[in-house]
């Protein structure tokens, strides 16, 4: 425990550091943040015997990190993407040990991590960065806090037994009410004031709630490959994915629901 918690403190001031100095170093955090979850993305993929070009996810991201410092418009984007497919492709095509199925696994993780850092990047440049961020981080740090205290006091009913047997539907319950009480704190605060109270307290609900998917998202993909944790990277909390699994969803979420609240416009 004393090991886990050091680890996380670590890594929040860090965290804090790059987001806070500067758009720069926010793009640059969830850049090497996503390259890391990429790499351990296909270190997994070994375990099941499958090799995909990791070389293309990293220069995907590398692209978005330079396409959001430069804030470059939407099609952009899409043109990465499509040149990452096609790369993807192309090396299943010319380097056997990759072959059809590690190119397909490759364009997959372009879309997951890849995509979802590059949006991640994209928000971290724009206006409504700081509330996406608290809403989508807090929130998503209190549902996933009291999901595992209510599914161990209240616990009975298997939420998704499949994919993740020792989370509850009482906890996930438990979890999305702490998400609502944390947007209510997060409003009572002066942090956000361009912010009304149904603002917050929906957006936290959604965006925590839509974390919980990309938490048993990150397992069914960790089930699949046969692993407890992408990696030890972090002392007593596994691997960089197995870390933001909850926020990869969430944050967007949040950013998504504060632009359709009009906030930022």
């Amino acid at each position: 425990m004393k090991q886990r918690v050091i680890s996380a403190v670590v890594l929040l001031a860090i965290a804090l550091t790059c987001i806070f100095v500067s758009f720069v170093t926010r793009v640059i955090f969830f850049g090497v943040v996503g390259i890391l979850c990429a790499y351990e993305y296909s270190r997994g993929l070994e375990k099941i015997n499958v090799y995909c070009a990791a070389w293309v996810m990293y220069v995907y991201i590398a692209v978005q990190a330079v396409l959001a410092l430069t804030h470059t418009g939407a099609l952009s984007y899409i043109a990465c993407f499509t040149g990452g497919i096609y790369l993807a492709m192309f090396s299943g095509i010319v380097h056997p040990k990759v072959s059809g199925q590690g190119a397909i696994y490759t364009v997959a993780g372009l879309a997951y991590p890849g995509v979802i850092y590059g949006v991640m990047m994209m928000i971290s440049v724009g206006s409504i960065w700081d509330e996406s961020l608290i809403l989508g981080a807090i929130s998503c740090w209190a549902c996933d806090s009291f999901a595992l205290f209510g599914g161990m006091r209240f616990g009975k009913h298997k939420l998704a037994p499949n994919v993740s047997p020792n989370k509850s539907v009482e906890g996930s319950v438990c979890g999305a009410l702490a998400s609502m009480v944390a947007g209510l704190v997060i409003w009572a605060l002066p942090v956000l004031p361009r912010l009304s109270l149904p603002v917050c307290v929906l957006t936290a609900l959604i965006s925590s709630s839509i974390g919980q998917i990309g938490d048993l998202a990150e397992s069914m993909v960790k089930r699949m490959l046969g692993l407890k944790d992408f990696s030890n990277l972090i002392p007593g909390h596994g691997g960089m994915f197995d870390r933001t699994d909850s926020l990869m969803f969430a944050i967007p979420t949040a950013y998504l629901c504060l632009h359709i609240a009009g906030i930022g416009r």
